[in-house]
């Protein structure tokens, strides 16, 4: 998401590497990078140009404090290029925002209108949009307002079936402001209190399609007129977005398919360009893939920072609080074995794509692109071949063990031993982060990480780990060589050699007794 201009962001903050003070020169040299990944991003020429003004204004001639103080109140050193990041990271966020993701009642009812041009996705976001509301408790209805798309209606009602929402549908011959001022109707007498209507679109902004949308608002009076756009299009999407908004107020922008683009300039420029916030952010094909958009979030991951706030509130919608804090508790204690390992990796799944997930973690954001999400099955399918007892007690895992583990997964004896050394040094890293090491010692973080719901310190667990020194998280899932092995090996010829021992003494014992 965004690579692009999350390269720019990278090289002026290289650049800025040793200096003593953000002067006008290194900063224009700095922002000579900045500028070209804007651009490359498609992001339009006036709003850059606005930007960069911004940011240079802000840090030139700025005193770098080269110590400070964080919350917890230990001393800091700050590099220029930190300064010019949070001087970037908050030009960033005053551009795409404030947003307010709330939406308006009229008349008791939360009512959505969506618009756009064919082939944006409206059909699928407003089953999106349905699924937001019934998490907030809001009971609503989708109207096929689509009479011109083959199927519009049919589709709807299909996405309506999975997740439990009914869905109103005209008669045939009926005008899609008839069927919306229907479907209000209907709404008030099943006391629904949530309406969402999916319009028709087009290949282009013409007079047609604007008239008729303009017939619906004036039938049925919307408290939320939704825009949605499709990343991919670039600047044409702020163009559109123009379009709309001087024909139909907007209150705001839906955009999907950004986690796809790596340019991403229509997420940037389109408040600066048309004054309508974004709202909504699509982040996958399934209905649960909609999150409400946080400027500060986005600017946050585009400096490589992550977005550990975006990441807690994805692991709160998936896991059950008070299990996952025991869950943490034990984690921490290294009290950790290969049947969490699976519940966690199966957390991870429900919370989206890896990429996704590791590209919230901070510093994780080039590693996402590494991340190969079919080592989660093979990982899993290698835990599953497994006894009871081995995934309580990986030590015991010697090499006729691995062999059948193995077999069993379609994998190799190597790949056995390397997966349980990667989970025996998370173990260990785990018990040093939550201060359960032998004598009482305390932790990296003295005895106890920040706390954050679910949390047993700064991360979910099963995600606990991924940004701590000394484990890499693509290697825990991976099944390339690993340091490690080499012990792990030699554990399992301990293993062989104590076997055989036992099987000598058990015969010497039965010839003593033949005596």
């Amino acid at each position: 998401m965004l690579e692009t201009v999350t390269q720019g962001f990278q090289a002026a903050t290289e650049k800025l590497r040793g200096v003593k003070e953000l002067s006008e020169e290194n900063i224009d040299e700095a922002l000579r990078d900045v500028r070209m990944s804007l651009l490359e991003a498609d992001v339009d020429f006036e709003v850059v140009r606005d930007f960069l003004a911004r940011v240079k204004e802000k840090a030139v001639g700025r005193k770098v404090e080269t110590r400070a103080r964080d919350a917890s109140g230990r001393r800091l050193r700050v590099s220029p290029g930190q300064q010019f990041v949070k001087v970037c990271e908050r030009e960033l966020t005053a551009l795409m925002g404030p947003v307010d993701p709330s939406l308006e009642k009229a008349r008791g009812a939360t009512s959505v209108m969506l618009l756009g041009l064919q082939g944006v996705g409206k059909t699928t976001v407003a089953a999106k949009l349905a699924r937001h509301l019934q998490k907030q408790k809001i009971r609503p209805l989708l109207v096929a307002a689509d009479v011109y798309r083959p199927a519009a209606a049919d589709q709807l009602e299909t996405l309506g079936r999975s997740i439990g929402v009914p869905v109103h549908r005209g008669e045939a011959g009926q005008s899609p402001p008839d069927i919306c001022r229907a479907a209000a109707a209907r709404a008030r007498e099943e006391k629904l209190n949530g309406i969402i209507y999916d319009t028709a679109g087009r290949l282009a902004v013409d007079e047609e399609l604007m008239l008729e949308l303009e017939q619906i608002t004036g039938a049925v009076e919307p408290a939320n007129t939704l825009l949605v756009c499709d990343s991919l299009m670039g600047r044409d999407a702020v163009n559109v977005a123009r379009a709309f908004n001087e024909r139909i107020p907007v209150d705001g922008i839906v955009m999907t398919k950004l986690d796809g683009d790596a340019r991403g300039g229509a997420a940037l420029a389109v408040k600066a360009a048309t004054g309508v916030p974004i709202k909504f952010l699509g982040t996958g094909e399934t209905v649960d893939k909609l999150e409400e958009f946080r400027p500060e979030g986005l600017a946050s991951r585009i400096l490589g920072m992550g977005d550990i706030v975006g990441l807690v509130q994805d692991f709160e919608e998936v896991v059950d609080e008070q299990q996952a804090e025991a869950d943490a508790e034990r984690l921490l204690k290294g009290q950790f074995t290969l049947d969490d390992l699976i519940t966690q990796l199966r957390t991870i799944q429900k919370m989206g794509s890896l990429k996704d997930v590791f590209g919230k973690l901070p510093g994780m954001g080039a590693m996402a692109e590494q991340v190969d999400e079919g080592e989660l099955v093979k990982v899993q399918s290698l835990i599953h071949s497994m006894t009871a007892q081995e995934r309580r007690e990986p030590g015991v895992i010697d090499k006729s063990r691995a062999q059948r583990i193995a077999r069993g997964s379609g994998r190799d004896s190597k790949d056995v031993f390397g997966l349980v050394e990667r989970f025996e040094q998370m173990k260990l890293l785990m018990q040093s982060l939550g201060g359960g090491g032998k004598g009482g010692k305390k932790g990296l973080f003295g005895g106890g990480m920040p706390s954050l719901p679910g949390l047993g310190g700064g991360m979910p667990p099963g995600l606990a780990g991924a940004g701590a020194p000394g484990l890499d998280p693509a290697a825990l899932l991976g099944g390339g060589e690993t340091s490690g092995r080499a012990r792990g090996r030699q554990r399992a010829k301990k293993a062989d050699s104590h076997k055989k021992n036992k099987r000598k003494q058990a015969r010497k014992s039965r010839r003593k007794g033949r005596r």
